[in-house]
């Protein structure tokens, strides 16, 4: 299977035409991006964010040209470390213009199926996937691309139906 690495699949933000949804599914990310800011906030020392800019400008940019950026983050109950520092930066990707939902797991209907194999997804357009891999102890290892129509509709599904049921960030006390 090939990957793409997180700033090739970022580059997918500059075609996408209407909508990017993304889900995600883990209570804990490894990502060599967000490590230091991590490890800064668990010492409870302060942040500038300088490490969210440049995700923060792309998000400004395209959501400023009237296009959608949304994601259902399902999380466990009680929350992890990671989780609470994340619900804390939260507002930052609501003022990028993101629109950004939680959904605890407890709330998921146990019919529902998670496609892809439970990976986290990207979907742009309701055309062209973008599957998250992991390694065993949780690192980042790039995105899948896919745009199999069976397997983006089963998406779709889960979805919208996600999005129903899900808390806007506002609403959300973790």
């Amino acid at each position: 299977m090939d990957l793409i690495t997180s700033a090739e699949r970022d580059e997918l933000f500059e075609s996408f035409e209407r909508d990017a949804f993304h889900l995600e599914l883990r209570d804990d990310y490894g990502s060599p991006v967000e490590d230091t800011p991590y490890a800064r906030w668990q010492r409870g020392e302060p942040d500038d964010y300088a490490w969210l800019d440049p995700w923060m400008t792309l998000m400004k940019r395209v959501t400023g040209e009237g296009k959608s950026v949304r994601r259902v983050r399902v999380i466990s109950e009680p929350h992890s470390e990671y989780v609470h520092w994340e619900h804390s930066l939260t507002h930052l990707n609501i003022e990028a213009g993101e629109d950004i939902r939680w959904l605890p797991r407890h709330a998921v209907p146990d019919s529902t199926t998670f496609p892809v194999t439970g990976n986290d997804w990207w979907l742009y357009d309701d055309r062209l996937l973008a599957i998250g891999h992991f390694s065993e102890d949780g690192r980042v290892l790039g995105s899948e691309l896919l745009d199999d129509p069976a397997t983006v509709a089963e998406c779709i599904t889960v979805r919208d139906l996600l999005w129903s049921l899900a808390v806007p960030h506002g609403e959300y006390q973790p």
